[in-house]
């Protein structure tokens, strides 16, 4: 165990929080300049651990607080210390422990592991942990070593007594012995009183016999006066109790009576909410009727105006209808002509392609066969032509030279003629895509006009329906206004009523209560009690209202500090009282109820939240409700309770009595319950009000939104109208570019045929010239070129029949197709757009107008909904004349039940009258009798004790004689006037005394004989601790001395009474004992520093750094005698010769493994083998601090003060 950490705050030059680093287990060194702090490093731990700083006045506890230069002044300071509890030295189960003590001016309390605890608690806790009260050596602040050093024999005998632990068997001696004089007092003061009470008893023993005949007379007495007040106090019982029997019977009645008028009270008020709540139901349908009746006139005279306009269009239709159909059922017929037209144009166009091919083909054959053929005759001419086979090739050679560039110039035509088709082609499906392109957006914009019409129609519909919707809703707000505005009415006609049922500053109070919670958003207000609770059965309500009382306006908050608040502002604002029940603040006791069914927890009849039972328990939680007045008091009596009954006659614990008649039209509780109902009514009305408000403007908005939405339909189908024309002229100019297109294309396909025909047919004449370049020259054709024209010949004439046939086919076949694209083209499809366009127009037409069919439909549609309207209203007319007549009997049935009623309440206001007289009279007779039967009781209890005869002895005899004899017995006891009455009494109660002292007489003897024994036995104990703490301080002494001057020798020296007349006569402490502890009058020292058999030199001959150490070796081993876990040095080694500190720091490292040093130095040597080094500052505003530092900075520090000394 070690102090870990240490942290300081405002006590004395540390001003600020200073924690202090970890210490080491082992040795630390402190150090600072003088005044520095130092010092008050070490008192901080002397503080906490009470060394220094037990009881300390209001001045001692200033002293130690901080006083610097500053403007603030310190009000308290504290110093924390944390010790390891390693092992567990402090009998807790945390492996550290903390303590702080802090002080005030008015205040010094420790706090242990952050628990307060008391200073007791502590000191008992640091016994435990190892540290002695017996042994303050563990800490050795500045000056203690010096005092050693000159103490005097005698003072060191003293230390090592305290060492021992002498003064704690000296205070329990001086306690014992304090105990045994008080003892032998009371033992004197005992016998002094035995001897007076034995002389009294002697005195009364003589009067006893002269009180033994006058107590005979005396009973005589006693037992005729009990017959005679015990005749008066039956006599009186029995008055009493017929008197309450009529009393009963007479309550029975009036109860009965006050019951059926109370009832009547409440049905009347009952009958006047229906009253009046007919009354304006009676006004709200008279509203009703004429909004009916005004609505239904409007909605006449618009279906008149819708019924002229339904005639109107049904008439447009029928001048538009037959043209309509007429139109459409010509375009269906030429949209099928259309789509058979297609699938025949798409039959006829492969057989068309097909021969063209073929003949394409056969004319290609055609022309080469012809070739062949003229080239085989105009060889058979030049034979006759050319003599010579050059002239024949050079002709020749001409010849294919002229083919060749016509051929060439032939496949350039074609080439063109391709180039022209291909661009034609492109140009063709160009023209297609914007054909089909303006097709489907002539086709889109009639699907918009569609759409557009169909959603307007839509549009208009649901605008119908919303003007519809907005009329109902009108009609709910007027009615909802009505309703609510008499809701409000009510609601502040009972507010008025319950307000003047208490006091005005309690009204305003509460009213501004509200507001400011309101206003400053305060949750912790949870308002008057009357709010927070509801009554399970309201035959409770008056228990409830009279236990209450004024409570029942108490504000409810949830701490001191809500009610406050409020308070403040509302003072600020002077707005009325009010009194706050603060839950934290209250602390009703539980109550024990009785478990009885004729007695009830008044707070049990109670509904309200959990978290306010507290403020209930407060009002409610010592009342319960009983069936009576005889067992209300009976309750009261056995149980200690507040009891009422259902009538709300109260009877209090202390002792009151409270009842009567209570107006129950005058009821705080009835007139809360119908304020809050009026309020809920109104609060629903409102918010209802509000919805229907709500709907209203968002009808309207949707209102608002339609039309603009009809009106940007009506536009955008306007605007797309008007791109009828020219998608229309457009659609025209391009089906015409797209027929002149297809015609360029086909003359152009049909002159590549011939130009291919035409080219094939120059290749086979060059081809030919070219062979016939290179045969020889001959004088006439060859037989296969006979063969030849002869084969060619005919093929050329087979081919051009065939050709001509191929002819005539394709001629029908392209007549056929042409005729079919004429028809389809310039025909049908024609046609069909002016049929388009027709409806489209017509469509328009009526769309611009407002003679449409859909129109028609919405239009008769609308006229539907408008009778419909009408006869819903007609029957709400109708049933609110029949609710109107209903509600006229039920008002006056209503009167006349509420006249009877008044009647029948003053006839039983004047029996009341009458029944309260009589009570009077009853309750002064009552109290009459019962002053008689106090009478009675009183005397008989003055009588005291009775003889057991006095209850039977005279019961039967008449009064008179009774009387007589009683006389007779007052005038025998008229001569015992002078007699002691109180002589057997005394006598008694000093037999009791005198027994009881001598018992206590014998208890004190015992204790003074134990207390005796305590005394020698703590004599023996302290003579043994003293030899058995001399000879250990002795031994260790010599050890220490030894390790400190390894050449010297020291020895403590005890001097005795017995050797005073000899000053050389010693006697060293390892010997025999020769005399008692008594005997011993001082320790002196001798110690020898150079040498181990002299005998050495007494204290006073050594020097001052000798003393020093001699000192420091008596520290050491009063230290090994007592171990404790820490050491705290204070500038020990001050006074020390350099080679004697060497030997302390030597000492204190060798005992620092086994227990913690922090020890303050100015010399190097204390460096050498220290663990850990702490630097104190002080700065100028008179601040210390201290912090961890190195040995290096340590050792340069101590150097710079020695050199500075």
């Amino acid at each position: 165990m070690h102090i870990q950490t240490l942290t300081i705050q405002g006590f004395k030059s540390y001003r600020d929080q200073t924690q202090i680093e970890p210490f080491s287990p082992g040795h630390n060194v402190v150090v600072g300049r003088n005044g520095s702090g130092k010092s008050n490093f070490f008192a901080a731990i002397r503080f906490v651990l009470g060394d220094a700083y037990t009881s300390m006045s209001r001045e001692e506890r200033q002293a130690l607080l901080h006083e610097g230069v500053s403007v603030s002044s310190t009000l308290s300071a504290y110093v924390e210390i944390v010790f390891t509890n390693q092992p567990a030295r402090f009998p807790t189960p945390n492996p550290t422990v903390t303590i702080r003590r802090t002080i005030g001016l008015k205040k010094d309390e420790y706090t242990l592991d952050k628990k307060s605890v008391s200073k007791a608690d502590i000191m008992s806790l640091l016994e435990s942990a190892g540290f002695s009260r017996a042994n303050p050596y563990y800490i050795v602040p500045q000056g203690r070593i010096t005092a050693l050093t000159n103490a005097k024999d005698h003072e060191r005998l003293a230390l090592l007594k305290e060492v021992a632990g002498t003064k704690v068997y000296e205070q329990r001696r001086t306690e014992s012995l304090r105990i045994m004089e008080d003892t032998s007092s009371k033992r004197l003061k005992i016998n002094e009183l035995l001897d007076y009470i034995d002389g009294r008893l002697t005195e009364l023993e003589e009067e006893k016999e002269e009180l033994k005949e006058y107590q005979e007379k005396d009973r005589e007495r006693r037992c005729l006066e009990y017959a005679l007040f015990e005749r008066e106090l039956q006599d009186v019982s029995r008055a009493l109790e017929d008197l309450e029997e009529e009393r009963r019977r007479e309550i029975h009645g009036v109860n009965l009576q006050r019951d059926a008028y109370n009832g009547r009270e409440r049905e009347m008020q009952t009958l006047e909410e229906e009253v009046k709540q007919t009354k304006h139901s009676m006004t709200t349908l008279s509203l009703s009727k004429s909004g009916y009746a005004s609505e239904i006139n409007d909605l006449v005279r618009a279906r008149t105006e819708l019924e002229c306009l339904v005639d109107d269009l049904k008439l447009a239709r029928e001048k538009t209808g037959g043209k309509r159909e007429e139109l459409e059922e010509n375009l269906a017929l030429v949209m099928v002509e259309i789509q058979d037209k297609k699938l025949e144009l798409e039959k006829v166009n492969p057989d068309c392609n097909l021969i063209r091919e073929q003949e394409a083909e056969e004319r290609l054959r055609l022309d080469e066969a012809r070739a062949h053929l003229e080239m085989l005759y105009e060889k058979q001419g030049r034979l006759s032509r050319f003599r010579t086979k050059a002239e024949r090739d050079q002709h020749l050679n001409s010849e294919i030279s002229s083919l060749k560039e016509f051929k060439a110039k032939q496949e350039s035509n074609l080439q063109g003629v391709h180039q022209d088709l291909e661009s034609s082609q492109t140009a063709l499906n160009t023209l297609s895509d914007q054909i089909e392109n303006v097709q489907t957006r002539l086709e889109d914009r009639r699907d918009r006009v569609r759409s557009i019409s169909e959603e307007l129609t839509k549009v208009k519909e649901k605008h119908s329906e919303l003007l519809e919707r907005r009329k109902e809703l009108w009609r709910e707000d007027a009615r909802l206004t009505s309703t609510t505005g008499h809701a409000e009415n009510e609601l502040r006609q009972h507010e008025r009523d319950l307000a003047s049922m208490m006091d005005k500053d309690t009204g305003m109070g509460l009213r501004s209560v509200d507001r400011i919670a309101e206003r400053y958003s305060l949750r912790g207000v949870y308002g008057p009690l009357y709010r927070l609770f509801e009554v399970a059965d309201k035959k409770f309500n008056t228990a409830v209202e009279l236990t209450a009382g004024n409570s029942l306006f108490h504000v409810v908050v949830d701490t001191d500090e809500t009610a406050s608040r409020v308070l403040d502002i509302m003072l600020k604002e002077k707005t009325g009282r009010v009194t706050f029940m603060p839950l934290n603040r209250l602390k009703p006791r539980d109550v024990a109820y009785p478990n009885a069914p004729d007695a009830i927890p008044l707070i049990e009849k109670l509904q309200f939240d959990p978290r306010y039972e507290k403020a209930f328990k407060q009002v409610f939680g010592k009342t319960c409700v009983c069936r009576d007045l005889y067992i209300a008091a009976a309750y009261v009596r056995s149980h200690n309770l507040n009891t009422i009954t259902l009538d709300g006659d109260k009877v209090d614990r202390k002792g009151s009595l409270t009842g009567g008649y209570h107006d129950v039209r005058r009821s705080r509780l009835e007139a809360i319950l119908s304020v809050q109902s009026w309020r809920g009514k109104y609060e629903a009305d409102k918010d209802t009000l509000k919805e229907v408000k709500t709907a209203i403007a968002s009808i309207e908005q949707e209102i608002t939104q339609h039309v603009g939405r009809m009106q940007v339909l009506t536009t955008q189908r306007e605007k797309i109208q008007s791109t009828r024309d020219p998608l229309t002229e457009e659609a025209t100019s391009l089906s015409r570019e797209y027929d002149r297109l297809r015609a360029r294309i086909a003359k152009d396909e049909q002159d590549i045929d011939e130009l291919n025909a035409e080219i094939h047919g120059l290749q086979v004449k060059i081809t030919d010239l070219e062979k016939e370049v290179k045969t020889d020259m001959a004088r006439g054709l060859t037989d296969d070129e006979e063969y030849d024209i002869a084969r060619l010949s005919k093929q050329v004439e087979a081919r051009q029949t065939t050709l001509v046939k191929l002819g005539k086919d394709k001629s029908e076949i392209e007549s056929r197709k042409n005729m079919l694209e004429v028809e389809l083209n310039e025909s049908l499809r024609r046609r069909r757009d002016e049929l388009q366009a027709k409806l489209e127009f017509l469509g328009e037409t009526d769309a611009g107008s407002t003679f449409s069919p859909e129109d028609l439909e919405a239009r008769t549609r609308e006229l539907k909904t408008l009778d419909k309207t009408i006869i819903q209203l007609r029957n709400k007319a109708t049933d609110a004349d029949k609710e109107s007549d209903k509600l006229s009997s039920k008002l006056q049935d209503l009167r006349v039940r509420l006249e009877a009623m008044q009647n029948q309440q003053a006839e039983d206001s004047r029996g009341i009258s009458r029944q309260q007289k009589n009570t009077e009279r009853y309750l002064a007779k009552k109290q009459m009798l019962l002053n008689r039967k106090d009478d009675c009781n009183r005397n008989i209890r003055d009588l005291g004790v009775l003889p057991e005869e006095a209850f039977e002895k005279y019961m039967h005899e008449n009064p008179d004689r009774l009387m007589k004899k009683l006389h007779t017995v007052n005038e025998g006891l008229k001569k015992f006037a002078h007699v002691n009455k109180k002589a057997f009494e005394q006598y008694n109660n000093f037999t009791k005394q005198r027994d009881q002292l001598l018992t206590r007489r014998e208890e004190l003897e015992a204790s003074a004989s134990s207390i005796e024994d305590l005394v020698r036995n703590l004599d023996m104990r302290k003579d043994e601790a003293i030899e058995r703490t001399f000879k250990q301080v002795a031994r260790n002494f010599e050890e220490v001395f030894e390790k400190l001057v390894p050449a010297g020798r020291g020895r403590l020296i005890i001097q005795r009474r017995i050797d005073q007349d000899d000053e050389n006569a010693e006697d060293d402490v390892e010997d025999s004992q020769r005399a008692t502890v008594d005997n011993y009058t001082g320790v002196s020292i001798k110690v020898s520093f150079n040498s181990k058999v002299d005998e050495g030199l007494r204290i006073q001959q050594l020097s001052g750094g000798q003393k020093s150490l001699v000192a420091l070796a008596t520290v050491f081993a009063i230290q090994k005698c007592d171990p404790a876990p820490f050491y705290l040095f204070d500038e020990i080694d001050a006074n020390l010769d350099a080679q004697y500190r060497t030997a302390v720091a030597a000492m204190i490292h060798e005992l620092s493994t086994s227990a913690q040093f922090i020890t303050t130095t100015f010399r190097p040597e204390m460096l050498v083998n220290a663990d850990n080094f702490y630097g104190v500052t002080f700065n100028n505003q008179k601040v210390s601090s201290i912090r961890s530092i190195r040995r290096e900075e340590a050792q340069e520090f101590v150097d710079q003060e020695a050199q500075a000394q």
